[in-house]
């Protein structure tokens, strides 16, 4: 509704503008006729030329403001699939599973790990790699995005980074979940310029919601 009401805005001063430059012509074109014929030629291109740039301003305008429209759409179509990808029932499910289970030790906690336990890990390490990949470079901005999702991908990374770490050397598979590392490390880089020190350590309490 804003950018329909601007544009309307932009024509309208557009046309005002270009409807004085008309004025000043029909006067200059008069007044140059009973004065000096030869400044007449020069007057009609300096108007010509001020009617051609008011023109182009204007649909430059209005160009720029549509393509900000397409972009703000598809920041919002981008931000509420995050939303529903970390606010999914089962993925809040999975990260308070892995949240209350998981051990600190990952060689020691995988060898106790159940089957529930695992689906968990592979569905929130999943989803951390579908939101890299809606989150890659160019995409959507991190501040428009981190604000609300940090909690959510830097808790999950601290409990699972050491399994993830642990793995890429055992499997010998560097890449390994190597998406969602990047993502960790974008929110780490982001709380790092916007919290300040005690915001950023992650604090556990018993029966959270």
């Amino acid at each position: 509704m804003q950018n329909k009401e601007f544009r309307k805005t932009l024509i309208t001063t557009t046309v005002i503008f270009l409807a004085s430059l008309v004025t000043l012509f029909a006067i200059s074109v008069t007044w140059n006729t009973f004065s000096n014929v030869n400044n007449l030629t020069g007057t009609l291109e300096a108007l010509s030329t001020a009617v051609t740039a008011a023109a182009v301003f204007g649909a430059a305008y209005i160009a720029y403001q549509e393509l900000s429209e397409v972009a703000n759409t598809r920041y919002m179509d981008i931000a509420d699939r995050l939303f529903g990808e970390l606010n999914s029932p089962e993925n809040i499910a999975a990260r308070r599973r892995i949240f209350q289970n998981l051990e600190d030790d990952p060689a020691v906690g995988l060898k106790n790990l159940g089957r529930e336990d695992r689906e968990a890990m592979k569905k929130v390490l999943n989803s951390l790699d579908r939101v890299a990949f809606l989150t890659q470079s160019g995409w959507i901005p991190d501040d428009l995005i981190m604000p609300w999702m940090h909690p959510m991908i830097a808790k999950s990374w601290e409990k699972l980074e050491p399994y993830v770490l642990y793995e890429r050397e055992r499997r010998n598979e560097p890449y390994y979940y190597e998406h969602a590392g990047r993502l960790a490390e974008r929110c780490k880089q982001w709380r790092a310029e916007n919290l300040i020190t005690e915001e950023q350590n992650t604090r556990w309490v018993d029966n959270a919601l």
